[in-house]
């Protein structure tokens, strides 16, 4: 049965020189859509990506995640967006990342796409009119 995933990878800076995608790919058959990424000057960082693949081959990918001592979180947080409460502000729009939320031009009409959000939180946190909140 082929799963598709949205994940959270964690790691230190052991891990940055690794070739971990390309390993998940050719060692496991999975493939993996990077969604973001970031890595701090220190090397540590956190990479969000979806991941398509059979059930025992995410299986075996998450096992040689974990091994290499990469944390795995599911992506289970939702972030929902309460129109009857936006102000049509646009600010969220601004900080999206992924465009989930956009503003519609001539109309200036704020939309928000669930498909493309990573779950950022950048909307929560500026939202003047908390018309954007976080469901687990």
């Amino acid at each position: 049965m082929t799963v598709c995933k949205k994940v959270v990878l964690r790691f230190d800076s052991k891990i940055v020189e690794k070739p971990i995608i390309y390993s998940l790919i050719k060692d496991y058959g999975l493939i993996p859509n990077i969604i973001k990424a970031d890595i701090n000057p220190h090397k540590e960082g956190y990479l969000v990506m979806e991941v398509t693949g059979e059930n025992d081959q995410y299986a075996a990918g998450v096992e040689y995640l974990n091994s290499l001592g990469i944390s795995i979180d599911a992506l289970d947080e939702k972030v929902a967006w309460i129109e009857d409460r936006c102000m049509q502000c646009g600010l969220c729009t601004g900080l999206c990342p992924t465009h989930a939320l956009k503003m519609s031009r001539p109309s200036m009409q704020v939309s928000f796409d669930g498909d493309k959000c990573i779950v950022c939180e950048m909307c929560v946190k500026s939202c003047p009119a908390k018309a954007v909140e976080l469901h687990f």
